[in-house]
């Protein structure tokens, strides 16, 4: 069971990520407006992790008032947030946060992230590793462009590959036959050019396709 505590100054957004992991093996031990108002009670409520919410947030005072809360310290943070500056996320992971996701992240990718984070791992989106790490860009560009892009349905089924889930499972998932994730199994590896799954893992990964 994750103890979770979730700050955003929206009261519709903390209902909404309550909502979006209720009966997920999550309790919610808090909530609070910013990072500022609810230090102390996030102490005594002990946390596994913390999900902060910078939805309507300017994202320089986002990181300034974690940094003056000391909270990455003591916790592990996970920050929501889309179209930061550049910079930013290599700031955020220095001041401590161990994760750094869009705020419209799925429920089952931000579980993963918040599993990976109180693990002792750093996790980020796809999207801002040419940021963090230059040399990816290099890399995935190197590629070069698929002929045929991965559809969503594709997409969702290579980041259940990546998690390690058979075929049963990925059908139990996604409500569909053991039969059609062949197919989509067999069209992904087709697509990028691999010979088995977990290369088509690897490929998917240096493509910027899997989450982390």
């Amino acid at each position: 069971m994750i103890r979770l505590y979730i700050v955003a100054v929206s009261s519709l957004a903390r209902a909404g990520l309550q909502s979006l992991l209720a009966g997920r093996n999550v309790s919610i031990v808090g909530s609070g407006d910013s990072f500022e108002t609810v230090a102390g009670e996030i102490q005594d409520a002990a946390p596994d992790a913390v999900v902060f919410d910078s939805s309507g947030n300017d994202p320089e005072g986002v990181l300034n008032g974690l940094v003056a809360s000391t909270l990455a310290s003591e916790a592990t943070v996970v920050l929501l947030l889309d179209n930061p500056p550049a910079g930013f996320a290599a700031q955020a992971l220095r001041a401590g946060v161990r994760a750094i996701l869009p705020t419209q992240v799925s429920r089952d990718q931000l579980l993963a992230a918040l599993h990976a984070a109180i693990a002792g791992l750093v996790v980020t989106h796809p999207s801002e590793l040419p940021a963090l790490l230059p040399a990816a860009s290099l890399a995935s560009s190197s590629l070069g462009e698929l002929a045929e892009p991965l559809t969503a349905r594709e997409r969702e089924v290579l980041q259940m590959l990546a998690s390690g889930l058979v075929n049963k499972e990925i059908a139990a998932k996604l409500n569909i036959s053991d039969h059609t994730v062949k197919f989509h199994v067999a069209s992904i590896l087709g697509k990028l050019g691999a010979s088995t799954r977990t290369e088509a893992v690897s490929l998917g990964i240096r493509r910027g396709l899997v989450l982390l």
